[in-house]
């Protein structure tokens, strides 16, 4: 097996195993997808599976400019026009449902972000105004944590209608669902905080609203460092019980930034059964070998497809692959974005 091989993932038939990771290019004013989302998408269909860029599943989920959401009839409108185009093109793709918690700011929401607890998570931020630091957030009641659930079910069934093959729930990073998972974020006492298993009760049941309306996987990043959200050896053991208890359609990890890990990575294979996609740092080679161990089903590729939309024929013909451009990658218009042949042409030369 290797990187051009077909796969099965939670039910899907995929024609390769090249998967188009969920990035954010901050390129959608007003929430709604468009011209440009169509175009971007559709350059990349070759993918054996996109998934689609984070995107809101309520406006209290917002922590960035310039984002899509998935909580309007115009937004389900706006990706109805990215699926069809790329379904037309033979491709699948899924949605990432996003929402940053504590890690907002009162620019976005007119009012205090809500996390876990009352812990600023000393992160930054981009409105508007310039960078910020995160401030410290009110507690989320218990009936703001089950409306909360409903929004990401709300958000799986307005997928779904937009003809997305499936979700995919952000539950990696220093955003909402791993901010509950992690103890120096959570310091409830309550059915969501105090052990292990209660601090995984909601994404359990944002799981399960989610999987009501299809088919469903969960990112994590279990090797995360950087404030207080870095992950240690102890929580690490807590999302081994975590893995081994998911039931999803696929599971997507992003690894240590050190580079491709193929040990790191084992250690959950053994412990989820089901389609594993691998994440951070992988070229053809490292892509091809870690399929080749059996320690991965598919390997997503975030920096790669943003400069190269052909990624998998460059794959396929041994081409060179080209840098991606950090300047370009977010906000601004076509440039950098869907506007790459010329720069592509000149580098297969």
């Amino acid at each position: 097996m290797s990187l051009l091989t077909p796969a099965d993932l939670g039910g899907r038939r995929l024609p390769n195993r090249v998967v188009l990771a969920p990035t954010t290019r901050a390129r959608v004013p007003g929430g709604v997808p468009g011209d440009l989302q169509a175009a971007y998408y559709a350059q990349r269909a070759g993918a054996g599976l996109i998934v689609a860029e984070g995107t809101w599943v309520s406006e209290r989920a917002i922590g960035f400019s310039d984002v899509p959401g998935i909580y309007t009839e115009a937004q389900v409108a706006g990706w109805r026009r990215v699926t069809d185009v790329v379904h037309a093109l033979g491709g699948r793709i899924v949605l990432q449902l996003w929402h940053t918690g504590a890690v907002s700011h009162p620019d976005f929401l007119g009012g205090q972000p809500a996390g876990p607890s009352a812990v600023n998570p000393d992160e930054p931020v981009y409105p508007t105004s310039g960078q910020r630091r995160t401030v410290t957030p009110r507690e989320m009641s218990v009936a703001e944590i089950r409306s909360t659930v409903r929004d990401y079910g709300a958000a799986a069934e307005k997928a779904h209608r937009a003809g997305f093959d499936g979700v995919e729930i952000a539950a990696n990073g220093v955003y909402l669902l791993a901010q509950f998972l992690h103890p120096r974020l959570n310091h409830r006492t309550d059915a969501y905080g105090g052990s292990p298993a209660a601090r995984r009760r909601f994404l359990a049941e944002v799981v399960d609203a989610a999987a009501a309306h299809g088919r469903v996987g969960v990112r994590l990043s279990p090797w995360w460092t950087g404030g207080l959200f870095t992950v240690d050896e102890a929580l690490r053991a807590e999302y081994d019980e975590l893995i081994a208890g998911l039931a999803v359609n696929f599971l997507h990890l992003r690894g240590p930034d050190a580079g491709p890990d193929f040990a790191a990575f084992a250690r959950y294979r053994a412990l989820f059964d089901g389609p594993l996609i691998v994440n951070n740092g992988f070229d053809r080679e490292t892509g091809n070998a870690v399929i080749e161990a059996g320690v991965a089903d598919a390997v997503s590729f975030a920096r790669h497809f943003i400069a190269n939309p052909d990624l998998v024929t460059r794959f396929a013909l041994g081409l060179p692959i080209a840098p991606a451009d950090p300047a370009t990658y977010y906000g601004g218009g076509a440039a950098g974005y869907v506007e790459q042949a010329a720069a592509m042409a000149a580098l297969s030369q």
